[in-house]
């Protein structure tokens, strides 16, 4: 265990989060945590004060200082240009990996599930939280999807080295592979790759579709032990487990990279109740027992997680776990940091004891030789509402184009990713955002300047573009979709 004074920014944020913050850090000292705090200010006030992150400055100087970040809830005003603060600290930090702990506490928490204990591990960065999106045509929108190689591999070595760590027996790899074959079929496939690992050889592995994934993690939990998954997926089953768990007020995140990480709470900052001294800390509580293990200080959160446990069993709750008949009293925010206080140095009587890996849980990427990337095709998207919107006749008229440039032929135009020419169906409802795939007349490669003498053609002729969308091989293999009908 370290014996260091280690240092951790601390930001009190918004709402309940000056009061949940408050009493965290009083068990955290009481409970002799070797940590010293740096604070600093971020959210709503950052926010209205012109800071479309959120954060100020100055502020970051100190969080890119500190390995540790200890962070309360925050209110992301109303209205637009405000980027999440949450997304902003991910993605400038690397914290590639979300953790999110679901563990039941029945009876004294009700749920249908007393023996859930799940983990889920959600990629961080990547997938649609990107939030590149774009308005292409007066009718169509877009949402850009980015999953990379090293982005899959850093988030499924660490489920994968969390359930070594914890001897946890099996990992499950969510993804909708069977329709996003190229971004999901990726992650897939590095899942299975990074899983065949001899040091893995212990742990059964397993994939299944977000669909059925979903449905099992709200209908039967208990099955399920360590899931890993894209950023979307992670965020919506982490919220489902947390609530079948019993209550998404007890569940703390932890935002894992490969130089700083975060710690949270997973609700929100409840401004409805702010100030009353009702709000739970224990989803802080629990991120700041999280950190701890973090920081190599097991012997402190071992501590802290018991006395929890005890003064749940002790049925000493906050008013939004009081019920008549397993409460014995109604406690306020302070007064439950008291109890925990109080109880430092007890164990639990029902619950099993805390237990925690005695490392913290780091992973290498591995080096992969670039693959031979061949450039063959491109799509050209249209913005067109004329003609009654017939591909039938859009089809012919773009044939005619690139038959006069001759370098290229028009393969297909689909609509909504559904092939509508050539063939396809008069029922195809169709927008006014068109794909028009074009591939090298006499098949091979094309270069860039072909595309260019490709795109002013179609310009010239009265056909306005709004993006392009080269079509490569990777050491032979197709690197892109079909569209559907294709």
């Amino acid at each position: 265990m370290s014996s260091e004074l280690q240092r951790v920014t601390v930001a009190h944020g918004d709402g309940i989060g000056p009061e949940i913050m408050e009493a965290t850090l009083r068990i955290l000292r009481a409970a002799k945590a070797r940590l010293v705090y740096d604070e600093v200010e971020i959210g709503e006030k950052a926010y209205l004060e012109g800071h479309s992150t959120g954060i100020r400055p100055e502020s970051w100087d100190i969080i890119r200082r500190n390995e540790l970040f200890l962070k309360a809830p925050i209110t992301t005003p109303l209205g637009g240009g405000y980027k999440s603060l949450n997304v902003t600290l991910r993605k400038s930090l690397r914290l590639y990996a979300n953790v999110r702990p679901c563990r039941a506490y029945y009876p004294y928490v009700p749920t249908n599930f007393p023996h859930i204990d799940m983990v889920i591990v959600r990629e961080n960065e990547e997938d649609l939280y990107a939030g590149i999106e774009y308005q292409q045509t007066d009718e169509v929108t877009q949402a850009l999807k980015l999953v990379s190689r090293p982005g899959c591999e850093a988030i499924c070595k660490y489920a994968l080295e969390y359930a070594r760590a914890y001897g946890r027996k099996k990992v499950t790899c969510l993804t909708k592979s069977n329709i996003m074959k190229v971004s999901d079929g990726l992650f897939q496939r590095v899942f299975e790759e990074v899983a065949a690992e001899k040091r893995y050889a212990g742990i059964d592995t397993e994939h299944r579709i977000i669909d059925i994934g979903a449905a099992l993690v709200a209908a039967r939990p208990e099955d399920l032990d360590v899931v890993v998954t894209l950023n979307l997926y992670g965020d919506i089953v982490s919220d489902i487990a947390a609530l079948v768990a019993g209550s998404v007020g007890l569940a703390g995140s932890a935002n894992i990279g490969f130089n700083a990480a975060m710690f949270e709470a997973v609700h929100g900052s409840a401004p409805d109740i702010a100030g009353k001294d009702i709000a739970n800390p224990s989803g802080l509580l629990q991120a700041a027992v999280m950190m701890l293990v973090h920081a190599g200080q097991g012997d402190v959160a071992l501590t802290i997680r018991n006395a929890w446990l005890r003064t749940l069993e002790e049925g000493l709750h906050t008013a939004d776990l009081y019920r008549e008949m397993v409460s014995r009293e109604r406690l306020g925010t302070r007064a439950f940091a008291d109890a925990v206080i109080e109880r430092l140095g007890d164990m639990p009587r029902n619950f099993r004891a805390a237990s925690f890996a005695n490392h913290k849980i780091q992973v290498e990427l591995t080096p992969h030789p670039r693959k031979k990337k061949e450039l063959i095709g491109v799509d050209v998207f249209l913005d067109w509402d004329g003609d009654g919107r017939d591909p039938a006749k859009l089809g012919p008229a773009l044939e005619d184009v690139v038959a006069k440039a001759g370098e290229f032929s028009l393969k297909m135009i689909s609509n909504r990713g559904m092939l509508v020419y050539p063939g396809g169906l008069k029922e195809t409802f169709c927008t006014d955002h068109w794909r028009c795939r074009f591939y090298a007349a006499g098949g091979g490669g094309v270069t860039p300047q072909q595309i260019v003498s490709l795109l002013a053609a179609i310009t010239d002729a009265g056909y306005a573009f709004i993006k392009t969308e080269n079509l490569y091989t990777f050491d032979g293999e197709r690197g892109y979709s079909l569209g559907q009908g294709e």
